[in-house]
């Protein structure tokens, strides 16, 4: 039997075995430092139907930063698609009916955004980090806007289900819906010509262009896709809480761009993969919940997200350094 020599690895694969030891670093230090909190039934079920919010959202960012963009967005993209979506079922009323019209409506929406913050990259060439800066405060503003502030309550119970509920061996619906879309957006990424396309955009637009890709198309599949994960994540949300409110998630947008960084995906484009970033989100809820057990101060949180974010992104600049010279040098 042959052994994997770590030099054979690629940088994917070493990301990912690093993220695995992270994953068990952090439950074996919890559950020494604060058993019963951790391991307690309430936490985990806690963490599983937290984590596919934002996890989702990150497919989203991926997406986005691996055709060399960005899509900060993405929250205010949630918030606004399900708030359209709760007004659906409010005039509506409580039936599936409703509830399945409000999804639909929310995808649409999510869609909707999707299609102006790539008209606006793609077409205008305006820089991504802006568009979808301003689209976040524009979004925001619109889902303010519609409710005036408060947040929209009264959802059906049923809808609530769809984000507290389980159906397949008391697994968390949120698990579930975040594994069918990791697999869908791994299958896109990697067996379609539109993942081909993307990755080769982002690695380099000039080269795209002149080979025959249509740039302007893939970038607005790419936030089309985006705004898309944008509303699912949205719709898991207001399912959550049962309500829909235009602030709801405001520290996801930073969350979502570590875990994309953590997972491997290059900030510069072209490079990306689904199982980094799922392993990242599943460590990014560990340490928010090992934060909320040890009472940590929300501020400092904030602070020690930045602080990986920066950390993680310097040593990946200095390890494509060192590859790219080693390469040189032969």
């Amino acid at each position: 039997m042959k052994r994997v020599q770590i030099h054979t690895l690629t940088k994917d694969q070493k990301n990912n075995i690093i993220l695995v030891m992270l994953v068990l670093l952090i439950f074996f230090a919890m559950t020494i430092l604060s058993p019963r909190a951790f391991l307690r039934p309430a936490n985990l079920k806690g963490m599983a139907v937290q984590f596919p919010e934002f996890g989702i959202l990150s497919f989203g960012m991926m997406i986005a930063m691996i055709s060399g963009g960005i899509d900060l967005s993405l929250v205010g993209i949630a918030n606004l698609s399900s708030i359209v979506a709760a007004v659906v079922m409010l005039q509506m009323g409580d039936s599936v009916f409703s509830i399945v019209l409000g999804i639909l409506a929310s995808l649409f929406i999510g869609a909707l955004c999707g299609v102006f913050n790539g008209f606006l990259i793609g077409y205008l060439k305006i820089p991504a980090m802006l568009v979808t800066l301003c689209g976040l405060q524009l979004y925001s503003g619109l889902g303010l806007a519609i409710t005036k502030g408060p947040a929209l309550t009264g959802l059906p119970e049923s809808y609530g289900e769809i984000a507290n509920g389980a159906i397949i061996g008391g697994i968390p619906n949120t698990v579930l819906i975040f594994l069918v879309v990791a697999v869908a957006v791994a299958y896109l990424m990697r067996s379609t010509v539109y993942g081909s396309h993307v990755s080769f955009m982002g690695t380099n637009e000039v080269a795209s262009k002149y080979s025959g890709i249509n740039n302007l198309k893939v970038t607005m599949y790419t936030y089309i896709i985006s705004g898309l994960m944008g509303s699912i994540g949205g719709i898991l949300i207001s399912s959550h809480y049962n309500s829909a409110k235009s602030d709801y998630g405001k520290s996801y947008t930073l969350l979502t761009l570590l875990i994309v960084v953590l997972g491997g995906t290059d900030p510069s484009g072209g490079k990306g993969n689904i199982l980094g970033v799922s392993l990242a989100v599943i460590v990014l809820q560990m340490i928010s919940s090992a934060f909320n057990i040890l009472r940590v101060n929300s501020f400092v949180k904030t602070f020690v997200w930045g602080l990986i974010l920066i950390g993680v992104m310097l040593v990946s600049r200095v390890i494509d350094t060192r590859e790219k010279q080693e390469r040189n040098a032969k």
